[in-house]
């Protein structure tokens, strides 16, 4: 039975992790799909490139509150710390390897945001403020969600007691820094992207939504 419930708790998890807002935004905005311009990353800066910021902000929103819904449940369904912090890494795997989008998502920022958030406020606003600075300094997004997932375990460990929770925000780190591998090359040339400046190569073009 035990084993069933805890099967069941990963698995919807991972779906609800798999949910890409920023495919729902563009369906609600009547925009193209985000895959097909920018970067190609399904996630709320790419999205912002279409100049829509409310699809933009509902994408933030909604991969945000998926990770924070998933270790809310969790715990309020009365499972123990180990349970309740891999389903928040089930559902950042969702995100990264959507089941909807062939495997194939977006880099995680802002659902380990929310996963964060599920496992202890402070550590999301930590973590965020962290991106807020290094974004205000730099204007690099890529760069400032690399720096908050470099602290996170430590600020993960320093706040919380359970050594499941920062073990999972070390796995989750680890792959957002990985899912950011191309902009830490194109940050070392000199050719990054910044926030609020396209590029010529990064039109707003490709496939409509149905």
């Amino acid at each position: 039975m035990a084993f069933t419930s805890h099967a069941l708790l990963f698995i919807g998890a991972y779906l609800i992790g798999s949910i890409s807002f920023a495919i729902v935004s563009s369906c609600v905005f009547g925009l193209n799909d985000p895959r097909s311009y920018g970067s190609g990353n399904p996630g709320a800066t790419n999205v912002l490139r279409s100049g829509n910021k409310a699809a933009a902000a509902l994408t933030l929103l909604g991969d945000c509150l998926k990770g924070w819904l998933v270790v809310w449940a969790a715990g309020i369904l009365g499972f123990d710390a180990i349970a309740v912090a891999l389903a928040g890494l089930a559902a950042f795997f969702g995100h990264v390897f959507s089941v909807f989008l062939r495997f194939k998502g977006g880099k995680g920022v802002a659902t380990a945001l929310g996963v964060a958030a599920g496992f202890d406020l402070y550590i999301a606003f930590a973590v965020l403020g962290i991106w807020l600075l290094v974004v205000l300094i730099s204007r690099y997004s890529s760069a400032a969600a690399i720096t908050a997932a470099l602290f996170a375990p430590a600020i993960t460990g320093f706040v919380s007691s359970s050594v499941a929770t920062t073990l999972t925000m070390l796995a989750i780190s680890a792959i957002v820094i990985w899912r950011h591998a191309a902009n830490i090359r194109r940050l070392l040339d000199g050719t990054e992207g910044k926030i609020g400046r396209r590029k010529q190569s990064e039109q707003v073009s490709g496939t409509k939504l149905p």
